[in-house]
């Protein structure tokens, strides 16, 4: 006898239970009645329903808007606000129809809910509904609906224009390492967010109007055509049929214009909330009663009015008393703020004082340091501190992963007799730049290099030398728009702390820091450092030609690379320059990508066979005293034919690299640093084989 087992997998799921767990579905059937009820007559139990459900869904919209923290976090209003017009519109042809057919029947026709409108707004007057419904009309189209169309409008408009600037900001904050490529993405998905919902709301702001005016065109026309109906065909006289007609198309249309004077308002707070972060109450009481003196003034007028002859007195004393009391409560708090700040800084600075520090403390030496005047304070006491430290923070990891130099700490201290707006930078306690800030504005420069056509204090932008303009922040965004590059106080510090790094990174690079590159490497390569270093080169040595490398703003990231290069050269030579060279070599492919432009070759000019054959012939020496000895005329007239060269070439936009024999690159650059440190001297063992190159000239 065989078991036989029944098995419920194959068994046929329930299309029941897909079905309500699916939202899409239900919205589907929910937008196809509301389409079917603007061409099937409602019987009034369901109008009452739908009418309820309509300021039931107003309500919601409203208090979503009130609650949310930023505009974006509704951005699905503009479909929302659709829904609420259909439905709306929908509950109008159904009690239109319920009006014109069964009105001569009584109030109730049209259900419960637009007869108790009627009756509460009417008072027993039509007259007096409809001119409250006129009002309630006009205060929805023209206030409320063309104001919110309007900010809609401009927001949309001026989101557009801003977006370059902002993605922009966004890249450069991505290249200066202040945020990473997840953020960035971020970021632009936001913008692009935040400029697709205000042009919606531009779009839904049509909605709203179109709404206010079908609703009173549908008002109207319920009115006449109510009342021909119940003269000419009822047979009720005139008087009564306006009554009665009159009555139940107010009601009908105080029902609709309620819900839809509900959403106009939330569209508004929405719209007029682009700036303002937080919840809409928390952001209006912080800044309504975050001035006391605002607040006791208007006690003060409120007062005033209260003892004028004829002006009630009750309730201007109740409301000028109120305010009073709260600017009073609010003035007294700010004051036990300010109290309870400086007790904590003076503890701190008791207890900084009692701390002496040791006389040994003043034989450090801070290797990068920035000193700001007096006036410049004010960027590390706020915001912008803040941002100065994070860019900093940001810098540091961006030379650690561009150069593989880990750049040391920044002190940051005042300086009383620096003039008030400006900052000295210092490399190993030596002035090594320095300039003028106007804190509170913008510092804008033209790409071009054209002429700035804002209002401002003309400069000089201190890390290049360019042309520049202090300008107001209010202009930001016309800058923006004119594509100019506009920065902040703290981002002209760490741009000219960038460039002061970068020409000193040799000089920083010190014995721990390099014993520290060794020691950080991975234990696979260990073992490679274990048979270099102290055998083949000392720990010295290899700080010098690492030194080497970053005098060139060579990136020493690759350390492996530069110890296998340094293996194979110390089995010919012990001559740092020799083995820099050699390890220049090594690098090739490295340092051909970082010279390619964007067409994808690296642009040269070459160095003649004359010059290459002077330079060879002055070079004179063994060992670790090789040199060049040039006759001063022949140097002046290689430096007039370099610059004649890369002068011409700077005309027509480009920036050749100097290509020179491995044996004099060396002793060349020493000559071109002097009077063109950016120019770029290369040898024709570090262009990389399969390196595509131009040769654009001959010096």
């Amino acid at each position: 006898m065989t078991d036989q087992t029944t098995s419920v997998e194959g068994a046929a799921p329930d299309p029941f239970n897909g079905l309500f767990k699916r939202g899409e579905v239900w919205l589907g059937l929910g937008l196809m009645v509301i389409l079917t009820a603007l061409v099937i007559p409602l019987p009034p139990f369901l109008i009452d329903m739908g009418l309820a459900m309509s300021i039931t869904f107003s309500v919601l919209i409203l208090m979503t808007v009130l609650f949310i923290a930023r505009p974006l976090d509704f951005s699905s209003f503009p479909t929302v606000l659709l829904l609420a017009t259909l439905i709306r519109l929908s509950l109008n042809l159904g009690t239109t129809r319920l009006v014109l057919t069964h009105g001569n029947e009584g109030t109730d026709a049209a259900g419960h809910v637009v007869q108790s409108f009627a009756s509460l707004v009417m008072g027993g007057d039509f007259i007096i509904g409809v001119i409250v419904f006129a009002i309630l009309t006009l205060v929805n189209f023209v206030v409320i609906t063309k104001g919110s169309g309007r900010i809609a409008e401009v927001a949309a408009r001026f989101t557009l224009d801003a977006m370059p600037g902002k993605q922009m900001a966004i890249d450069a904050d991505l290249s200066s390492g202040l945020i990473n490529e997840d953020m960035a993405r971020k970021r632009r998905k936001d913008l692009e967010d935040e400029s697709s919902f205000f042009g919606s709301m531009d779009g839904s702001a049509k909605f709203v109007r179109g709404d206010a005016v079908a609703g009173l065109v549908i008002t109207f026309i319920n009115g006449i055509g109510g009342i021909i109906i119940g003269t000419f065909r009822h047979g009720m006289p005139v008087l009564q049929a306006a009554d009665t007609y009159v009555r139940l198309t107010v009601g009908d249309g105080l029902v609709s214009q309620i819900p839809a004077l509900l959403v106009s308002v939330s569209a508004g707070l929405l719209v007029t909330k682009a700036n303002v972060s937080g919840s809409t109450d928390k952001a209006l009481f912080n800044q309504l009663g975050g001035y006391p003196i605002a607040l006791g003034l208007s006690s003060a007028m409120l007062c005033v009015l209260a003892l004028l002859p004829g002006m009630p007195f009750i309730p201007f004393a109740i409301l000028g008393g109120f305010t009073g009391f709260i600017s009073f409560t609010l003035n007294r708090t700010e004051k036990e703020k300010i109290a309870e700040a400086g007790d904590t800084e003076a503890a701190k600075d008791k207890k900084a004082a009692l701390a002496e520090e040791p006389i040994a403390k003043s034989l450090t030496i801070d290797m990068i340091r920035l000193e700001l005047g007096y006036a410049l304070l004010s960027l590390i006491n706020s915001e912008a501190g803040q941002r100065l430290t994070d860019q900093i923070k940001g810098l540091r990891k961006q030379l650690a992963g561009d150069m593989g130099f880990i750049m040391p700490a920044v002190r940051i201290q005042d300086n009383l007799q620096l003039p008030p707006n400006s900052y000295v930078l210092r490399v190993k306690e030596i002035e090594a730049g320095r300039g003028d800030l106007r804190p509170g504005m913008m510092l804008v420069m033209d790409p071009k290099g054209q002429q700035i056509t804002l209002p401002g204090e003309m400069t000089l932008e201190p890390t290049f030398g360019l042309a520049a303009t202090w300008i107001d922040p209010t202009y930001r965004e016309e800058a923006l728009f004119k594509g100019y590059t506009v920065v902040d106080p703290p981002t002209v510090i760490t741009t000219h702390l960038t460039e002061i790094v970068k020409d000193n990174m040799s000089e920083l690079l010190s014995y721990a820091e390099t014993q520290k590159l060794l020691d950080e490497l991975s234990k696979e390569q260990q073992k490679l450092v274990a048979d270099v270093i102290p055998t083949q080169i000392t720990i010295s040595g290899l700080q010098r030609v690492l030194q080497n490398l970053l005098a060139e703003r060579i990136s020493i990231r690759d350390l492996p690379t530069i110890l296998e290069g340094i293996s194979e050269a110390t089995a010919v030579t012990r001559n740092l320059s020799a083995i820099s060279e050699h390890v220049r070599s090594r690098l090739s492919r490295q340092i051909s990508d970082a010279n390619t432009n964007d067409m994808g070759y690296i642009p040269m000019v070459t160095l003649s066979p004359e010059w290459e054959q002077s330079f060879a012939e002055a070079v004179i020496g063994e060992g670790e005293a090789r040199q060049l000895a040039m006759a001063p005329s022949r140097l002046q007239q290689f430096i007039s034919a370099i610059r004649q060269t890369y002068d011409r070439h700077a005309a027509m936009g480009d920036s050749p690299v100097l290509l020179t024999s491995p044996a004099i690159r060396s002793y060349v650059r020493s000559v071109i640093e002097r009077f063109r440190p950016s120019t770029t001297v290369l040898s024709q063992n570090e262009i990389h084989p399969k390196a595509k190159i131009k040769t654009l000239g001959q010096i």
